[in-house]
């Protein structure tokens, strides 16, 4: 035991681990992902609803409690670097601001929520469900605005388009939607002359949830305090700078049932068309 005592020094060793930063911060770094991978782990097995929001929440509180601790170890050595390169200091904040307005855009999004994981979303011209966020970028499953589908692609936005582009939260559209479409035909047939027929039948198409989609209109308005299309659904007759005739529809109906409600209106406006159209060539 003295041989061991008198070749190993552990007091030495102690204080090399304790006095070195790069041994402390490795170890640091491995608990934290050790315990986030743990608790992760835990609310996948545990968790029955919102998994993804919790898991969100522990990976940048994590996130950011790695970033504190190593900055607080290394505050000394970040000082004098920071000192030592102060002739450099514009270009490394040149370098860097794209980082900074990430996590700008980051520190944003904690304190104005414009949205939460799972909402829809309008990010300048892209859209899609909110699968995810962190201190650089913004992940989104592309949602198709035309025919309200994923289109299986996921997007990476970086948090510092947040600050620079307009954000449309567009979670009610995840149940109902507002939807329009144009029918455009030639002159020869006067849609006024069908159009009381158009109109009961899309109502019709319309009925079984017409209930609901009171309910859901008044809820929006509520909370956004303006007033909205429908539910009713509406069709306008218009003409083209060429001369032909537009029918616009505007429908207040359940996101997954829109595209199936226009082909059934399309189909019928096609069939009314035609039998006047034979009607006045006779």
């Amino acid at each position: 035991m003295n041989w061991l005592e008198e070749n190993i020094d552990f007091s030495s060793l102690t204080d090399l681990f304790i006095n070195n930063k790069l041994v402390i911060t490795s170890i640091f770094i491995i608990i934290i992902f050790i315990v986030k991978f743990s608790i992760v782990k835990i609310i996948k097995r545990k968790s029955k609803e919102d998994k993804r929001t919790q898991i969100n929440m522990v990976n940048n509180i994590f996130t950011i409690l790695m970033i504190i601790t190593i900055f607080n170890i290394w505050a000394e050595e970040i000082q004098k670097f920071a000192f030592s390169i102060a002739a450099f200091i514009v270009a490394i904040v040149l370098a860097t601001r794209e980082f900074i307005q990430c996590f700008i855009g980051f520190i944003y999004l904690l304190s104005s929520r414009p949205f939460r994981i799972g909402d829809w979303v309008q990010v300048g011209n892209y859209y899609g469900e909110v699968h995810s966020t962190d201190w650089a970028k913004l992940t989104l499953l592309e949602v198709d605005k035309d025919d309200y589908q994923y289109t299986g692609k996921t997007l990476y936005l970086p948090n510092s388009q947040l600050i620079t582009s307009v954000i449309k939260n567009l979670n009610f559209m995840k149940r109902y939607a507002i939807h329009h479409f144009t029918i455009v035909r030639d002159s020869s047939v006067n849609p006024f002359d069908f159009i009381d027929e158009l109109q009961d039948k899309a109502h019709e198409y319309c009925d079984d949830f017409k209930d609901v989609a009171i309910r859901y209109n008044q809820l929006i308005e509520s909370r956004l305090d303006v007033s909205i299309a429908g539910p009713e659904p509406h069709i306008q007759v218009a003409t083209s700078e060429l001369g032909d005739t537009q029918v616009f529809f505007t429908i207040f109906c359940p996101t997954e049932k829109a595209m199936d409600i226009e082909q059934k209106l399309t189909s019928y406006f096609m069939k009314l068309w035609f039998e006047r159209k034979t009607i006045d060539s006779n």
